[in-house]
C-alpha cells in the first residue's frame, strides 16, 4: 500500500511527487472542502459558538476520491499550507476522512525543495487545535459581522449591501483620508534659492535657511523680497564646510507587506496580482529537464518573520564572494528583526535555491513571474551585503545676515547598492549631487537669486502600497488579507480607483458615517487591531475560542439591538452625481446610477418616469446604445474590476470591466475534470476559431501541453501512461509510440473527453 500525501493545490503535486517517489500519491484538496452554510448563520451563538460546517458544493467527488484513497493508504499525510488557513484545511480534511485527531499526520514546508519536503516528511506532528481554533474565530467573528450587519445595511441604505469586519476599518481608513484632502486649506510659503559660482568657475545652488543661523520662515512674497533685498549683494561667504561619511544599510529580505508594497511601488503590480504570482513561484514552475522539472522557487509568501535559515544566509555569503569579491561581505551574517506582533512561523520571502538566478531561468517564466521572483531574488542577495558608502558634504554660507545652505553626496562604496536600491526616486537624485570643493572662507558670487511661491498641499490618497503599510503599522488584519481587504471593498462598490490611487465612493462614505454612528468597535482602529492579538493569543494558547468570541458579541449585539431601534423606519439617502443631460421625456437633469452593468444615466424621477441611458467607459452618453455585456460575479484578479462575459469575432470571452486600463481578458474555458499528463493541474476545453475545441493545460503557457484528442483519467495498460479519446472517433489510445495501445468504447459509453 502507498502513502497519501494531500496538499491545497495541484501545482505542487508534480514537484512534491518528484521528490517523494513512487510510494507515495499526491492529492489536492483546491482549498477547503467544508465552510459554513451560504444560506444561514451557521453558527450557534447561544451554544458556545459551535459551528456548523458542510461540504462545499460541488466538492462531492472529490472528497469520494480522497476517502477512496485514504482507505487504501498505508499512512496519510496532511501537507497544506504551512500557515492558520491550512491547519484549519487540515482539520477540516481529517474529519471529512474520519480520522481521529490524536493520529493524523501533519506535515508543513517552508519551500517546495527535495530537502524541506523530505524532511518534513519524516517528522510529522499532530494537527495544532490551537492554530486551529485561531483560524474557526476569525471565521466565526467575520461571519457574525457579515450576516448580522448586512440586513441592517440592505434597510437603511440600499439592498444588497454588505459589511466586513476588516475591510470596513479599510474603508473608513480611505474615507478619512478623503475629507482630511476635502478640508485642507493651502498655505502660502516662499522659497529663495541662489545660484552661486566659486572663484574656479564652478557652480551650485544654496536655498535660504534662516536670518543670523536661526531658521526662519517666510510666509508671503514681501518677507521672500525683503531677503532678496539683503542678500542682493555680489558675494557669499562660505562660513562652514562639513564633510562626513555616511552609511546606508540594505533593507531586509521581504514580509509579505514589504513586498506587497514594494511590487506595487516598483512594479506597479496590485496587490492580488503579486500574491497571484507568488503564489506560483511557490507552488512550483517547470524549469526544463536540465533543471530538475518542476523546482518550488521562492520560500512561503504568507509570513511576517525576517527570520532565515542558516543555510540560506551561508549560501548567500558564498554567492555574494564569489560574484562581487569579499569586500561586499559584511564580514559576519546580517540577523534582521521583526516587530513585537510578528509571527515567527515560517522564514522571510527569499529564494528556495540561489542556484537559480532570475536571469538563467527567464525563459521558464512569464513576465510577471521573472519581474517579481528577480525582485525577491536581489533584495534577499542585497540583504546580506555589505553597507553602502555616501561622501556628503553640508555648506553653510551667508549673505547680508542671511544664512544659506548647500547639501550634496557622492557614492563612496556601492556594497548592496550594487544588487539592490530601496530608495524613493527623489533619494536617488540627491545621492549624485556633487558639489565644488569648498573651504571655510571662500567668497562666492551670486549669479541670481530667484524667489518662488509654494503652496503646502494635502495629503495624498492612499495608493495600495501606502494603504498596506499604514494596515500594518496599525495592527489592522493581517499581511496574507491585505489583497483581499482591497478586492473586497473595490468590489463592492464602497471604493474606486483613481489611476493608482484609492477614493471613497457616496456608498463609501454613507456607509461609513453609519458604521461609526452606530458600530463604532467595528471601525475602531484600536478595537480591530487588539482582536488581531486576541486571535493570536488563541493560537499561542494565552486564550480560548469561546471567550473571546463571547467578549465581543456581548457589545456587539448590544450595539446592533440599539441601531435597529433608532433606524427603524428610516431610510438613508446616498448621494447621486447629476449630470448635464437632460431628460427627453420630464426635462429633468439625469443622475448617475451603478447598474448590473456599470453605470448609466437614469432620470430623478423614476418610478414616475423611467428614461435611462447607457454612458459608455468615459462616464459620457453614448451616441449608439451598445449590447450591455454579462456580469460573470468574477473579480478581475489584475486590478479588482468585475469581469463581464463578452461576445467576440469568434465566439464568446471573459473580460475586465475596466478596459482599456486593464487589459485583462481569457477564453471562457470548461473544466473537464482531468488532470495534465505533464503537469497535474486542470485540463481544460478550449473553443477554437472554428468553434471546434481543444483541448490545453489551464497553466497555459507556463505548462505547454495541447491536444486535439481529449485526456482522459484511465491509464494505458501497457505502458502506464495516459489514455486519450480519439476526437469524433469511439475509441481510446495511447500516444506512446512505441506502445501503439488502442481499445474500442462500446455504444452508448461515455466518451470520457468531455466534448460538447
Amino acid at each position: 500500500m502507498s502513502n497519501l500525501v494531500i496538499i491545497e493545490s495541484p501545482y505542487k503535486a508534480p514537484a512534491i511527487k518528484n521528490y517523494l517517489g513512487s510510494n507515495y500519491k499526491v492529492f489536492a484538496s483546491m482549498g477547503h472542502l467544508r465552510d459554513l452554510p451560504k444560506s444561514s448563520l451557521g453558527v450557534d451563538v447561544d451554544h458556545d459558538f459551535e459551528a456548523h460546517y458542510i461540504n462545499i458544493r460541488g466538492k462531492g467527488d472529490l472528497i469520494k476520491e480522497l476517502k477512496k484513497e485514504a482507505k487504501n493508504a498505508s499512512k496519510i499525510y496532511f501537507a497544506t499550507d504551512p500557515d492558520r488557513e491550512g491547519e484549519a484545511i487540515s482539520w477540516h480534511l481529517a474529519n471529512v476522512l474520519g480520522i481521529p485527531m490524536e493520529q493524523t499526520r501533519r506535515v508543513t514546508f517552508n519551500e517546495i525543495t527535495k530537502t524541506a519536503v523530505k524532511n518534513a516528511i519524516k517528522e510529522p506532528r499532530n494537527i495544532d487545535l490551537e492554530l486551529v481554533n485561531s483560524q474557526q474565530a476569525r471565521r466565526i467573528l467575520d461571519r457574525i459581522v457579515g450576516y448580522k450587519l448586512s440586513p441592517f445595511l440592505w434597510k437603511t441604505v440600499r439592498s444588497g449591501l454588505s459589511a466586513g469586519r476588516v475591510q470596513s476599518v479599510a474603508t473608513r481608513i480611505i474615507v478619512e483620508r478623503e475629507r482630511e484632502i476635502q478640508a485642507f486649506v493651502p498655505k502660502e510659503y516662499w522659497t529663495v534659492d541662489a545660484n552661486l559660482r566659486t572663484e574656479k568657475g564652478g557652480r551650485l545652488t544654496a536655498h535660504y535657511y534662516g536670518s543670523d543661523g536661526e531658521r526662519t520662515a517666510l510666509p508671503d512674497r514681501e518677507s521672500a523680497e525683503a531677503v532678496v533685498r539683503a542678500a542682493g549683494g555680489d558675494t557669499f561667504r562660505v562660513l562652514s564646510v562639513k564633510k562626513s561619511v555616511r552609511v546606508r544599510n540594505p533593507a531586509p529580505p521581504f514580509t509579505t507587506s514589504t513586498l506587497q508594497q514594494e511590487a506595487s511601488r516598483k512594479l506597479g503590480f496590485q496587490s492580488q496580482r503579486i500574491m497571484r504570482v507568488a503564489q506560483e513561484l511557490y507552488e512550483g514552475i517547470n524549469l526544463g529537464t536540465a533543471n530538475g522539472g518542476v523546482q518550488g522557487l521562492i520560500t512561503y509568501m504568507r509570513t511576517d518573520s525576517l527570520r532565515v535559515s542558516a543555510d540560506a544566509v551561508d549560501a548567500a555569503k558564498e554567492y555574494i564572494c564569489k560574484n562581487y569579491g569579499d569586500k561586499y561581505y559584511p564580514g559576519s551574517a546580517r540577523v534582521y528583526k521583526a516587530g513585537a506582533n510578528a509571527q515567527d512561523a515560517h522564514e522571510a520571502i527569499r529564494p528556495a535555491s540561489l542556484r537559480f538566478e532570475p536571469d538563467a531561468i527567464k525563459k521558464s517564466l512569464t513576465p510577471d513571474q521573472y519581474k517579481l521572483y528577480k525582485l525577491i531574488w536581489s533584495r534577499f542577495i542585497a540583504s546580506q551585503m555589505a553597507s553602502a558608502q555616501m561622501d556628503t558634504v553640508n555648506v553653510e554660507l551667508s549673505s547680508g545676515g542671511c544664512s544659506f545652505r548647500a547639501s550634496g553626496s557622492v557614492l563612496r562604496f556601492q556594497g548592496f547598492l550594487a544588487v539592490y536600491d530601496d530608495a524613493e526616486e527623489e533619494e536617488k537624485a540627491s545621492a549624485s549631487t556633487r558639489l565644488p570643493e569648498l573651504a571655510e572662507g571662500d567668497r562666492l558670487s551670486c549669479e541670481q537669486l530667484l524667489p518662488e511661491q509654494h503652496f503646502t498641499e494635502p495629503p495624498a490618497r492612499y495608493s495600495e502600497a501606502t494603504l498596506i503599510k499604514f494596515l500594518e503599522e496599525r495592527g489592522i488584519g493581517r499581511p496574507s488579507t491585505f489583497a483581499t481587504i482591497i478586492t473586497t471593498i473595490l468590489s463592492r462598490g464602497y471604493v474606486e480607483r483613481d489611476g493608482k490611487s484609492l477614493k471613497p465612493t457616496p456608498l463609501g462614505e454613507v456607509t461609513t458615517d453609519i458604521m461609526i454612528q452606530y458600530f463604532p468597535d467595528i471601525v475602531n482602529y484600536e478595537f480591530t487591531a487588539q482582536m488581531e492579538t486576541n486571535l493570536d493569543n488563541i493560537a499561542n494558547g494565552e486564550s480560548d475560542l469561546v471567550s473571546v468570541l463571547s467578549e465581543f458579541y456581548r457589545g456587539f449585539e448590544k450595539s446592533l439591538n440599539e441601531a435597529e431601534e433608532k433606524m427603524s423606519g428610516q431610510d438613508v439617502t446616498v448621494p447621486v452625481e447629476e449630470t448635464d443631460i437632460l431628460c427627453e421625456k420630464c426635462g429633468a437633469k439625469m443622475v448617475v446610477k451603478q447598474g448590473r452593468f456599470g453605470k448609466f444615466a437614469a432620470c430623478p424621477n423614476y418610478p414616475t418616469c423611467k428614461n435611462t441611458k447607457p454612458l459608455g467607459k468615459d462616464g459620457k452618453l453614448l451616441e449608439k446604445e451598445e449590447k450591455q455585456p454579462e456580469k460573470t460575479g468574477e473579480v478581475c484578479e489584475l486590478c479588482g474590476g468585475d469581469m463581464l462575459k463578452r461576445h467576440g469575432r469568434y465566439g464568446d470571452f471573459i473580460a475586465c470591466a475596466n478596459y482599456p486600463k486593464c487589459r485583462n481578458t481569457r477564453q471562457i474555458l470548461r473544466t473537464i475534470g482531468v488532470p495534465c499528463p505533464k503537469c497535474g493541474a486542470q485540463v481544460v476545453a478550449k473553443s477554437g476559431r472554428n468553434r471546434s475545441f481543444f483541448y490545453s493545460c489551464e497553466r497555459y503557457p507556463d505548462c505547454d501541453f495541447l491536444s486535439w484528442d481529449a485526456p482522459t483519467t484511465e491509464k494505458c495498460p501497457k505502458c502506464g501512461n495516459v489514455l486519450y479519446a480519439k476526437k469524433g472517433k469511439k475509441f481510446l489510445f495511447c500516444r506512446e509510440k512505441d506502445c501503439g495501445y488502442k481499445r474500442n468504447l462500446p455504444d452508448g459509453d461515455d466518451d470520457k473527453n468531455g466534448a460538447d
